[in-house]
């Protein structure tokens, strides 16, 4: 016969099977103890959805990388133009820091003034200067006494410059 002390190598002097050498079982037999891990899980979901609320904020608040918005200044004499009157209009093409802006193209559409269809200028490839030619296209309504005409940037197709911010409008009044 064989003394207690080597049947069982436990420290505790147990006769409990050894555990560390019995096969794969199922969890239904298992009888470890999970007590903290639901909340373990939930503290950690919590966490990482914070992180990534975070991460995202930081990456919105980039913005597009690379492109630069363009506008339109008007000439201070133009700023408001008589109605049915051959008119013409300098505006400058400038990007959001003041630089010119060549080779882009300036479009006058019908705001709260009438305007036989579009007018449209282009600036050159020295120049950030514009002429729109209103031919007596712009009118007012019977009812009206100021309306406004907007415009429009198309920036040149080979660069980075877009028109995405309202533009300043040109005003069309009575000026005698």
């Amino acid at each position: 016969m064989l003394p207690d002390t080597l049947l069982s190598d436990r420290s505790d002097g147990s006769d409990r099977p050894d555990r560390s050498n019995r096969s794969r079982s199922s969890f239904a037999r298992d009888d470890r103890a999970i007590e903290g891990l639901p909340i373990r899980l939930v503290i950690a979901l919590v966490v990482g959805v914070a992180a990534l609320a975070l991460m995202l904020n930081m990456l919105g608040g980039i913005g597009d990388v690379g492109d630069t918005e363009v506008t339109v200044e008007i000439e201070n004499d133009d700023q408001i133009i008589d109605p049915d009157s051959d008119t013409e209009v300098t505006v400058y093409v400038i990007d959001e820091n003041g630089n010119d802006v060549e080779d882009a193209t300036v479009v006058a559409t019908a705001g709260s003034a009438q305007l036989e269809g579009v007018v449209r200028a282009d600036t050159d490839s020295d120049s950030n200067e514009a002429e729109l030619d209103f031919d007596e296209e712009q009118s007012l309504r019977a009812d009206q006494d100021m309306g406004t005409l907007e415009l429009e940037i198309i920036p040149p197709s080979d660069s980075n410059y877009i028109d995405e911010q309202p533009n300043p409008e040109i005003r069309v009044a009575e000026t005698n």
